[in-house]
């Protein structure tokens, strides 16, 4: 019975907790593997260009990234008002 209270006090303060978010980044660059075939991918780029720099002279291509969309991410820092600032007296 305390292995079941403790899984379900868990499971609250996890879900407490912020949702899952969007990936930002637009673009990915998908690297490829040479000889060995394998390879790698990085979704860290906003615009096409950054991508296709990175993938410039090292091998790859850039595509979409799937799990874009759109919405800007909001930061807990973005979401606290700005306090006033005082005036002395």
């Amino acid at each position: 019975m305390r292995i079941a209270l403790a899984s379900l006090a868990i499971l609250m303060i996890g879900a407490l907790g912020d949702g899952a978010r969007a990936d930002p980044y637009k673009w990915c660059a998908v690297y490829s593997g040479g000889d060995t075939g394998g390879g790698g991918s990085s979704c860290y780029f906003w615009t096409i260009e950054q991508c296709r720099a990175a993938v410039s002279g090292v091998g790859g291509f850039c595509a979409q990234n799937n799990f874009y969309d759109g919405k800007p991410v909001v930061t807990p820092e973005d979401r606290v008002p700005l306090q006033r600032a005082r005036r002395p007296r």
